[in-house]
């Protein structure tokens, strides 16, 4: 069964302390992570990710919390892997701006 979640900043900052394997990707455009960015995230901007599949592929079976600037864009992105088969994903609620005001408030915003 494909599971669509939202995940808390806080929630997925405690997998990451409990080493809880899952892929944290990136759907914002180049500009934005080149400005800030996740530890450990995978880049994957949601104009291109249509045309990616294939290199997503690996990530089908894990487990995938997915963030943009707000959670906008990532729960469209979470949407649409969900539809093509991964087992597992979760949107991160507010995006890494949510996460720089609740998890790491020395991150940039913007």
């Amino acid at each position: 069964m494909t599971q669509r979640m939202t995940i808390e900043p806080v929630t997925a900052r405690q997998w990451q302390l409990e080493n809880r394997e899952f892929v944290l990707l990136d759907c914002r455009e180049q500009d934005e992570f080149d400005f800030v960015h996740l530890p450990g995230c995978v880049l994957f901007p949601m104009s291109e990710i249509g045309g990616r599949l294939s290199e997503l592929n690996e990530f089908q079976t894990q487990t995938v919390v997915v963030y943009c600037h707000h959670g906008v864009r990532s729960l469209r992105v979470a949407q649409w892997l969900s539809g093509n088969g991964f087992a597992e994903v979760y949107n991160l609620a507010g995006g890494i701006d949510r996460w720089s005001q609740e998890v790491d408030p020395q991150l940039p915003r913007y």
